[in-house]
């Protein structure tokens, strides 16, 4: 009987820890600052590491976000284990490798900076550095975008680069700017310092610096450069675009559903109501597309989402736990056809939506229930204005008026409560997961049936293998 317990504890603590993992990036929240989440994040992250360690470098496969990511990673390099079996070592590098793969490179950078401040050196370090490093598509764009990163990580893991890379990386600038290159990024660079038509070859983050030198118009320069930006910059530069009479640099619609979320947040009520059919198209094809093959698979759902003013998150996040509960009204209306939306503030109109008000979730997951759906997703930080009241009504709601389990309840919390080493929860009756990004939405639906209690750490181990196979067999 210990040994079940005891597994069962283990199996609260590693979804406890993925749950953090998945929501919290280290920045500060309404509730708490930059500086308490990362401590609470850091002591989590060693504990796992300490107590679970062959399901540590597992949780990469379950979606984290990737400051948790580089997180794990960084600890895996830092503290190898060589007593740890063959197999589960070359299951880790998979991973360590795998995950780096998907990550943005200017993280990548400032974890292999990051590991070479702490003088981690050991050879699965310089191997990891040495593969990633080896495996990217364009040096010599990464040695104009992310010079000093690209210079420390060759350093530190003695990594043999091409010829005019390493010159570029490690000459002095007047060397650098006379040597004739071959490659047709570095080439334009070099001529931007006396061209300024040379500099529309360059990326976006670059070009921009000589923009500036050159004392190019704003207009001019963006109408000019618009080919050379990332998906991400040109969703950034759509209001800009508009200030200057440009036409659109982006198709909305293709938009990762989150971030199109955080910019229509970001545009006034106004706007949004003018440019209404536009929007709402776009939400909805990024929705779809999100949802993909299971789009239209979901039984009745109701969507419980927190639009208080706490969703405001704070100024380094703004509007974030409020985008993620407008992505996730858009994403359950395209993964279930008989899908409900309701808003803590009664807010009817989701393109308006904002934060406002107290937080009162009891009301309306009653009136979600009321509908009798066979599942229903709350997505809120937990900061109920009446706790106690909504904790009771939750947990009578599972012991007598559903104890057969009709409808499954999920809360999906985007914000880590640094206090309490977790996400905060709404009742013992109801699982937690966190959420940074709704495209995870379904694998987290599967996953929280670990959270009610009712299957023990043999049953999580054996989810966690299926989930890392399947993760590097995408490869």
């Amino acid at each position: 009987m210990t040994d079940t317990y005891a597994d069962l504890l283990a199996c609260e603590d590693l979804l406890l820890f993925a749950g953090a993992a998945m929501s919290s990036s280290g920045q500060g929240e309404f509730h708490s600052s930059a500086g308490r989440q990362r401590l609470s994040l850091g002591f989590l992250h060693d504990y796992v590491r300490e107590t679970l360690p062959d399901l540590y470098a597992a949780t990469l496969a379950l979606h984290v976000n990737d400051h948790n990511a580089a997180l794990i990673i960084a600890n895996l390099l830092a503290h190898p284990r060589p007593d740890a079996p063959a197999r589960e070592r070359a299951r880790e590098n998979a991973l360590i490798r795998r995950r780096l793969a998907l990550m943005p490179p200017q993280r990548v950078y400032r974890l292999f900076t990051g590991l070479a401040a702490r003088r981690v050196n050991n050879r699965r370090t310089r191997a990891t550095m040495s593969a990633w490093i080896g495996a990217r598509p364009d040096l010599a764009l990464d040695a104009l975008k992310y010079r000093s990163g690209l210079r420390t990580a060759v350093r530190h893991a003695r990594v043999r680069l091409p010829e005019e890379v390493a010159h570029f990386l490690f000459s002095r600038p007047a060397a650098r700017r006379r040597h004739p290159y071959a490659s047709p990024l570095l080439r334009a660079h070099s001529a931007a310092h006396h061209s300024a038509r040379d500099l529309y070859d360059l990326p976006y983050t670059v070009a921009e610096g000589f923009a500036a030198h050159h004392k190019i118009p704003r207009d001019r320069f963006l109408e000019g450069i618009r080919e050379r930006t990332t998906h991400a910059e040109r969703l950034r530069l759509t209001a800009t675009a508009r200030e200057h009479g440009l036409g659109p640099v982006l198709d909305l619609g293709t938009a990762p559903l989150l971030r199109l979320c955080a910019y229509v947040l970001g545009l006034p009520p106004s706007e949004r109501r003018e440019r209404r059919a536009e929007l709402e198209e776009a939400l909805t094809r990024s929705a779809r597309r999100t949802a993909g093959p299971m789009a239209g698979t979901w039984p009745p759902t109701a969507a419980v989402l927190d639009d208080s003013y706490s969703s405001f998150g704070s100024p380094v996040r703004r509007n974030h736990p409020l985008a993620i509960a407008l992505a996730c009204h858009h994403l359950v209306a395209a993964l279930s056809p008989g899908a409900s939306s309701h808003w803590v503030s009664g807010h009817h109109d989701a393109l308006t939506v904002r934060p406002v008000g107290p937080t009162r979730l009891a009301e309306s997951i009653l009136d979600a229930l009321d509908q009798r759906p066979e599942r229903v997703l709350v997505v809120s930080d937990g900061h109920d204005d009446h706790p106690e009241l909504l904790s009771e009504t939750l947990t009578v709601w599972r012991t007598r008026v559903d104890p057969d389990r009709a409808t499954t309840m999920l809360h999906l919390n985007p914000v880590f409560d640094a206090d309490g080493l977790s996400m905060r929860p709404l009742s013992p009756a109801v699982p937690t997961l966190g959420l940074r990004d709704p495209a995870t939405l379904p694998s987290l639906v599967g996953l929280a049936r670990f959270g009610e209690g009712r299957l023990g750490l043999a049953d999580l181990r054996a989810y966690l293998d299926a989930t890392v196979t399947a993760y590097l067999e995408a490869a």
